[in-house]
């Protein structure tokens, strides 16, 4: 039971976020205006691929913790590899989307490097 609360918080805080990241998608492609059919579907692609991608992360870390724990080499090496991306992912965003001044952009960094920090407690680093 050691790092196993930090894995559970940090999976259901990220699966959480990838959902409400994939939920206002067409309002999100709206707010660029007048784009062409091409433009959208790509806008519209990487735009849910960041939200099943954030969804994959915590529902594998969760089913890793449930099913195998968090004490063996294995499973803390699959937790410190999920906050590794998790940690890139907030750098790109933070030299991306974090410069604008949407709101929500500003705090994805913020989310996804804290969900690494428990990912990387829950593995005992």
């Amino acid at each position: 039971m050691n790092g196993t609360i930090f894995v559970f918080v940090g999976s259901i805080v990220i699966t959480i976020w990838g959902i409400a990241h994939i939920i206002p998608t067409k309002s999100v492609v709206s707010d660029f205006g007048s784009l062409s059919v091409d433009h959208k579907r790509i806008l519209i692609m990487e735009w849910v691929s960041e939200g099943l991608t954030l969804c994959f992360i915590g529902v594998l870390a969760f089913l890793t913790a449930v099913l195998f724990g968090t004490g063996s080499a294995e499973t803390r090496f699959l937790f410190r590899a999920l906050g590794v991306i998790l940690l890139v992912m907030a750098l790109w965003t933070l030299i991306t989307g974090a410069r604008t001044s949407n709101v929500v952009f500003r705090i994805c960094p913020i989310v996804k490097s804290a969900v690494a920090v428990l990912f990387f407690i829950g593995s005992g680093v």
